[in-house]
């Protein structure tokens, strides 16, 4: 399963680690994906995008 948000599209990004010393290396941040029950089917929807939607109450008709 990819690590991509089903309803803003999130996904990972990419940077460098950076060290005192300015060493860099490669390294990969992950969004926070919560699985989610909307309409009897398993989401995994981003935290920032659940939060959005509990904020508008776009989910409480929905559980």
């Amino acid at each position: 399963m990819a690590r991509k948000c089903v309803l803003s599209g999130i996904g990972p990004l990419t940077g460098n680690n950076r060290s005192h010393a300015m060493n860099s290396s490669r390294r990969k941040w992950n969004p926070n994906l919560q699985p989610v029950k909307i309409g009897g089917k398993t989401l995994m929807i981003s935290a920032r995008t659940l939060k959005t939607l509990k904020k508008n109450n776009a989910l409480d008709n929905k559980k």
